[in-house]
């Protein structure tokens, strides 16, 4: 297979069709191994994957140092086209709690310098504020990795979970290249103002929570026990009438991938693919083995009557529950 690219909006390169996001190999979806997480990675580089997606907080360093290590242990060939995103701005206590987001500028440079050397490299590729800062104007934040640009330490300025007038206000202080925003067949908040928005101003997506945590990836069952660190445990779409609800969705979705021959999770994966070239899905794999059924999804071909039988089985709107806990609703901008 020849992994088909995307462009990273009008100011940014070329990526591969699918991205990898490496958050699951270092927190909040329970535990995970080091060696199999390296593997993976290796394995995406191999296939053709070339954005690594990352966040300084992920593990509190953690997931950096892992994608370091990755890529020093690569191939020269694969490390130099691999393409690093990252978030910052999540602050976080010792004992993993979170308390607010910053995006000073002087606070800008701080998580750069920190990111650089935990992974290893001359220049962030993609660099983005996790969440929107409410007491500093997204300005003041741009322009920040606006000065990193010219410094040489970042190549292209990212967002994250923000709205549409966010978005004009960061595009009007300098070029964005992406947003990178939750976006499923049951998470499709994005596509009232901002998915318009973006392509106004030729910014792309890169989704993330294509398979919506593991709900609608085919596996999760209804009997599954979760750790009291897995994220999920909390989530609103993963607790009693809402999961049994949510998994009736899958089940309509599953009946439409065996006509097909293929997975549920491959189905998913297909349809934000094919919801236009400006849209780069990440996935979530954090083995080997889930990382080869989520690339077979860029082998599955929806017509126009696949795509009307997906929109049956899971409408717009149709999934039972928030995708965080309410607490952290307010820090979004999709919904």
């Amino acid at each position: 297979m020849t992994m088909p690219t995307r462009p990273l909006g009008t100011t940014g390169p070329q990526v591969s069709a699918l991205g990898l996001g490496c958050m699951g190999m270092s927190a909040l979806y329970g535990d995970a191994d080091r060696a199999e997480s390296i593997a993976t990675i290796h394995a995406a580089l191999d296939a053709g994957v070339t954005l690594l997606d990352t966040g300084d907080f992920y593990g509190m360093g953690h997931n950096e140092l892992l994608i370091g290590e990755a890529l020093r242990s690569a191939p020269a060939e694969l490390r130099e086209k691999a393409r690093v995103s990252v978030k910052f701005g999540a602050l976080r206590g010792p004992d993993g709690e979170w308390s607010g987001y910053d995006g000073r500028p002087a606070a800008v440079k701080n998580f750069a310098a920190y990111s650089l050397q935990r992974l290893g490299v001359d220049h962030i590729d993609v660099y983005r504020l996790s969440r929107l800062d409410p007491d500093v104007p997204i300005e003041e934040t741009v322009g920040a990795i606006a000065e990193l640009i010219e410094k040489g330490h970042v190549r292209h300025v990212g967002l994250s979970e923000v709205g549409a007038e966010t978005i004009r206000r960061a595009a009007a202080t300098a070029p964005v290249t992406d947003l990178q925003i939750e976006y499923s067949l049951i998470s499709r908040g994005i596509e009232e103002a901002i998915l318009p928005t973006t392509r106004e101003l030729g910014i792309s997506i890169t989704a993330y929570g294509v398979l919506s945590r593991g709900l609608i990836s085919g596996h999760f069952t209804r009997d599954r026990q979760l750790a009291a660190h897995d994220f999920r445990a909390h989530s609103p779409r993963f607790q009693g009438d809402n999961l049994r609800h949510n998994l009736d969705l899958v089940d309509a979705l599953r009946k439409i991938a065996e006509r097909k021959g293929v997975s549920v999770a491959q189905i998913a994966i297909a349809w934000v693919l094919s919801r236009g070239e400006d849209i780069v899905p990440l996935v979530g794999a954090r083995t080997r083995e889930r990382l080869t059924e989520s690339l077979g999804a860029l082998d599955v071909t929806l017509g126009e009557a696949d795509l009307t039988a997906i929109e049956e089985a899971v409408p717009p709107g149709a999934a039972a529950g928030d995708r965080y806990p309410t607490q952290q609703m307010a820090h979004l901008g999709s919904e």
